[in-house]
């Protein structure tokens, strides 16, 4: 077993002041708490600590840490509590060792590609203090050393979970041969065939590699003297799993695998660089497509270095890498770095953003004396913005911060978020307006009694909910209307002797329906209800028209004529400052909008016509003829918008652009598209909204997604 004294030696090799007392005294305590306890191999399980303790040694990790990973099971496999960690250690011990402690008892039963994303994501952010992943990768890397004492099943689960979710994590944090460590033992344990052959067909040919990279080493160092260039030369072949991933990527076999050995070349300045890639060319010929630049060029993870393949001695192809010391060190020590080259999988711009200052973590670790001044950097929320939540069945759910259990219920199903009554995480009762945390499981709870309430309106972050919600809610509305219009229609038709209930047996209803742009008779009920039309206009179309006015009566009716034409049939969304039952009509060379600020201009024999305030029509106007107007809401109407949509040629664009508006519940009346010089597309749209905010839910909808340029509201 591994001797304590000699993690000692290790942390004072590179930190001569550390404070291992603490770490002696979390050794002694880890040997009390867990003694008695052996693991599967049998022995003592303070081995398993210690060795943890070893790796983060190796890694050259601060006194914290190192205690920490000392203490790390110390928690979940002991009668220790939490509290007494922090008494006998302090804050920063304690808390390393909660958040390990959390992530061990996670049970991740979804490992598709997605999930494991999820998960990765959660674990993350999760850890507010990075070093809690570190601890665990070195817990896992221990664990998957041992892992041939478990039975079959167990070795594939937890070589799976490795594989799936800490070997990319430490791939993102930019520990590389961590991550090969990790998936080459996974390897080992999920396809032990394919890795039984590919390390044999790799130690068959390992004397003609060693011979064949010392070889083309001679040459290049040659050829660089002979250029007055210093360089450092580094061959190797790829770890097993990588090559096993290309085989598999390209369906081929081993002898196949051109790229088993690749070369690394490394300069003091990027002039030395390109001087060697010449050299390097003129020592064997390229070949066409495989050179990249990546100096002029860096990758969007900051990744720098020159590629190029060659036709090498024995018309073998070699990869040849060159770079600067310092680019070097980057690459292969910076944080997250590696995450795009090595899984050929993009960062999104937000992700890039969030890591970018991991990239220099490292760099960082290695450059400052005093531990305590590099780790008050690397306390981090990486997520701030988003949440990662289990289902009962271990499933994870992405949801933006300050979601609450109404939004995970709608995640689930529709219908089970129409009848939520309240949700239990981590097995205790929560109120609906609760907010979300990382690492909750969430279980809901139900009752068809139960239904949509507008107030859910005020406390939900997702777009599902909030769609669904409102559905319910216009649904319940419509219903309650056409009730309404029901009810006064009956009361009027009775008073000119008609009944509904036989008009309901006709087509006359619908005729009357028709004529009004309605669809069906229940729409026009609905119409009723809402007050858009009135009971009585319906009995003016139904009820045969009166004999034409006498003569002596053509004053009279002349005035009825204008007041109708200068009245509006039934209400609208505007309200006339002292006037009731005005023609309103809105500009169309602003289109105003629900919660924008409005004024009316009295026009001749037209009625009041609507403009935002400050329109630049209502600069050549009168001033006494405009009039105080404001919005009367709450009626339903949809108001006209046009849009201009600037988005990348898709062809699934038109069906983005239509999900988007199904989404937000916008309604597309004219819709015109044409290509623009720089292969963009221009599309105008006509569409109809209920107010200002809703237009504005259209457009986020719109811009959420990556094909979608820009979105900006025109006018006439």
């Amino acid at each position: 077993m591994l001797r304590f004294p000699d993690i000692v030696d290790q942390v004072l090799s590179y930190h001569s002041h550390a404070d291992t007392e603490t770490i002696e005294r979390a050794y002694i305590f880890s040997a009390q708490v867990h003694d008695g306890q052996v693991r599967l191999s049998g022995e003592p399980y303070l081995s398993h600590p210690l060795e943890v303790a070893n790796i983060l040694a190796s890694m050259k990790m601060d006194v914290a840490t190192i205690a920490a990973g000392l203490l790390h099971d110390t928690v979940e496999d002991t009668k220790t509590t939490l509290d007494e960690i922090k008494s006998l250690f302090g804050d920063e011990i304690a808390n390393l060792v909660d958040g390990v402690t959390k992530i061990s008892l996670m049970s991740f039963a979804s490992k598709h590609e997605r999930q494991a994303e999820n998960i990765r994501k959660m674990i993350l952010a999760m850890a507010n203090d990075i070093r809690v992943i570190l601890i665990k990768l070195a817990d896992r890397l221990h664990n998957m050393l041992t892992l041939g004492f478990q039975s079959p099943e167990k070795q594939r689960s937890i070589a799976q979970e490795t594989l799936d979710i800490y070997a990319p994590l430490a791939g993102r944090l930019g520990m590389g041969e961590k991550k090969a460590q990790l998936e080459d033992l996974s390897f080992f344990y999920l396809e032990p065939e394919a890795y039984k052959k590919i390390k044999e067909g790799i130690a068959q040919n390992a004397a003609r590699m060693d011979a064949y990279i010392k070889e083309v080493k001679a040459i290049i160092t040659t050829a660089m003297e002979e250029h007055g260039l210093k360089c450092v030369i580094s061959g190797r072949h790829k770890h097993l799993y990588s090559i096993h991933k290309k085989m598999l990527a390209q369906n081929i076999y081993l002898n196949q695998v051109y790229d088993l050995i690749a070369f690394r070349l490394r300069f003091e300045t990027v002039k030395e660089c390109y001087e060697a890639l010449g050299v390097v060319h003129s020592l064997w010929k390229p070949i066409p497509g495989r050179f990249k630049d990546y100096i002029g060029i860096p990758k969007a993870n900051m990744y720098q270095s020159l590629h190029t393949t060659v036709v090498g001695p024995y018309a073998e192809r070699m990869e040849m890498q060159i770079r600067t010391e310092e680019m070097h060190r980057v690459n292969e020590q910076g944080i997250a770095a590696h995450w795009r080259y090595k899984d050929g999988k993009g960062m999104t711009e937000a992700d890039g953003q969030r890591f970018a200052w991991l990239r220099q973590l490292l760099e960082w670790q290695q450059e400052v004396k005093d531990p305590q001044e590099f780790l008050d950097s690397v306390r981090v929320d990486l997520f701030p913005e988003e949440v990662y939540v289990f289902t009962p069945k271990g499933e994870v759910k992405q949801f933006p911060r300050g979601a609450t259990p109404i939004d995970f219920a709608y995640a689930i199903h529709s219908e089970v978020g129409q009848h939520v009554i309240g949700a239990k995480v981590h097995g205790r009762m929560v109120p609906l307006k609760y907010e979300l945390k990382n690492g909750d499981m969430v279980e809901v709870l139900t009752s068809l009694n139960q239904t949509p309430s507008k107030d859910w309106l005020k406390i939900i972050k997702t777009t599902k909910a909030r769609n669904r919600i409102r559905n319910w809610i216009k649904s319940q509305e419509r219903q309650k209307s056409v009730a309404l219009g029901k009810e006064i229609c009956e009361k009027e038709f009775r008073s000119h002797n008609l009944s509904l209930g036989k008009l309901l047996k006709t087509e006359e209803l619908l005729n009357v329906a028709k004529e009004l742009s309605y669809v069906t008779v229940e729409d026009l009920l609905a119409a009723v209800g809402y007050g858009k039309i009135t009971a009585r206009q319906l009995v003016g179309r139904l009820v045969p028209k009166e004999e034409p006015p006498a003569k002596s009566n053509v004053v009279g009716a002349l005035f009825d004529k204008m007041v109708k034409k200068i009245t509006k049939k039934g209400k609208d969304a505007v309200k006339v400052k002292g006037v009731d039952n005005m023609l309103i009509r809105h500009g169309n060379c602003c289109r105003p909008l629900p919660g924008e600020d409005i004024v009316g201009f009295i026009t001749r024999g037209r009625g009041v016509t609507i403009h935002k305030k400050g329109c630049s029509s209502l600069s050549y106007v009168e001033r006494d003829r405009l009039i105080e107007v404001t919005w009367d809401l709450d009626k339903g109407e949809m108001f006209p918008v046009q849009l201009q949509v600037l988005a990348q040629r898709d062809k699934s664009l038109l069906t983005i652009i239509g999900a988007a508006l199904g989404n937000s519940e916008a309604s597309v009346k004219e819709a015109d598209m044409h290509a623009t010089d720089d292969n963009n597309i221009i599309i105008k749209l006509l569409i109809e909204v209920l107010d200002l905010k809703h237009l504005e839910e259209v457009s986020n909808e719109l811009k959420r997604n990556k094909k979608i340029i820009s979105v900006k509201r025109i006018v006439e």
